[in-house]
């Protein structure tokens, strides 16, 4: 008997689940004031944030769970024993416009499972993409799952109508991939993402005649990993993530936490890594690209290339670097503002704006919102120098359990 579309969308929903690399930042604006339907700029059954923290609602479904390939750790590989289910272009069209009519998204994330072929799959996608777009005038957000074995004219064609583009580079390591996912090229992974780099810096130069900007997925391209299947240090992941921003112009790399699944394979770890590994991978990756660590100095407290659990990953390194510390928040550059514990960007940006009038206090930090019980030991302020600076045995005292855990930096 066939499965009603409601069965179908629980079934595709949760199979979706796995895919973390769903954000929605770095769009262009687009809304019903200009014609058409949907809006990429409204205020916030997947939810992604925007660097300004506008929550932005994203109907995340597979457009089937069937698939041809036998990926290890993939819940829908093709030897898995789950339900499946697969919808057509119009009926995740006619979803998303139905969804979104009734308030409860203000976009799309459609990957798929494999079926026929990549080239197959991809066109349906692209399908889902160019009928929203050009027969619904639907201006919401669309993030497509590309499928890197599929020609290069399709991931033309989806970066003409998505807003973002996403090749999963799915394991860290080439030897993990052929491990656990040996139909699957690595070398084609990224020669996708080249090309999808490509067509993004070309779109970027306005046209001789119109001298006007093509639209080729305007918020950029991402990718996910997955982390602990395959042995690989915090180390290696992160050089893996280095070398894919730094090569490919990634907006974000993802780290999604290996999640059991049943009848795996052998060779597959029985229970899923700490959420928390997966929490200190991506306080390291901001690091990385906002506050100018290396990876080296990231990764070099801990042992065997894992980052420390207990305390998060500036903070570790602060401690291995004592005598850079106490920093004076009125003459330290902004580079070295950057390196002190609980210093936030835009609390940096704050603090240099703010001296140019006046000498800083303890009192015009906490105006600032800096989180001054983990700032204190580490810094010289207008009436402040701290009495001596902080071990790992103070961190108790420090921060509380549960602030170490929950806070970002």
């Amino acid at each position: 008997m066939p499965r009603s579309l409601r069965e179908r969308l629980a079934i595709l929903s949760d199979a979706a689940k796995y895919d973390a690399s769903c954000a929605s930042s770095g769009t262009v604006k687009r809304d019903s004031a200009s014609g058409g339907l949907g809006s990429t700029e409204g205020s916030g059954i997947c939810h992604a944030y925007a660097p300004d923290g506008r929550c932005i609602s994203l109907l995340k479904i597979l457009l089937t769970n069937f698939c041809v390939y036998d990926c290890a750790y993939c819940i829908n590989r093709s030897s898995s024993n789950v339900e499946r289910a697969r919808f057509t272009p119009e009926e995740v069209v006619w979803l998303t416009l139905e969804f979104y009519r009734r308030n409860y998204i203000e976009g799309l994330f459609l990957s798929s499972g494999i079926v026929r072929s990549s080239d197959h799959t991809m066109e349906q996608m692209v399908r889902v993409a160019r009928d929203l777009r050009t027969t619904h005038g639907f201006n919401g957000y669309i993030h497509l799952k590309t499928i890197p074995e599929a020609s290069p004219a399709l991931i033309e064609e989806a970066g003409r109508y998505a807003d973002r583009l996403s090749i999963n580079i799915e394991l860290p390591t080439d030897a993990g991939i052929a491990a656990f996912a040996p139909e699957k090229r690595p070398d084609g992974i990224r020669r996708a993402m080249a090309g999808v780099r490509l067509h993004i810096e070309d779109a970027a130069e306005p046209t001789l005649r119109t001298k006007t900007r093509r639209r080729f997925a305007p918020a950029g391209q991402s990718t996910q990993m997955i982390i602990g299947a395959d042995g690989a240090s915090d180390a290696t992941i992160l050089a893996a993530s280095a070398r894919l921003y730094g090569g490919y112009r990634l907006k974000r790399v993802y780290y999604s936490a290996f999640s059991p699944i049943p009848d795996a394979s052998a060779q597959l770890p029985p229970v899923k890594p700490p959420l928390l590994r997966e929490h200190r991978l991506y306080q390291a990756d901001w690091l990385y690209r906002f506050y100018g660590f290396s990876i080296e100095e990231v990764t070099a407290s801990g042992a065997d290339g894992m980052l420390d659990l207990d305390i998060d990953p500036k903070l570790a390194w602060a401690l291995a670097h004592r005598g850079r510390f106490p920093v004076d928040v009125n003459a330290a550059p902004r580079e070295m503002l950057l390196r002190v514990p609980g210093f936030g960007t835009r609390t940096v940006d704050a603090v240099i704006a703010s001296r140019r009038h006046r000498r800083l206090r303890l009192d015009d930090l906490a105006r600032l919102r800096v989180p001054l019980r983990k700032a204190r030991p580490y810094i010289v302020a207008e009436g402040w120098t701290p009495v001596r600076l902080l071990d790992r045995s103070d961190l108790a005292a420090l921060v509380a359990p549960q602030a170490r855990q929950l806070s970002l930096l």
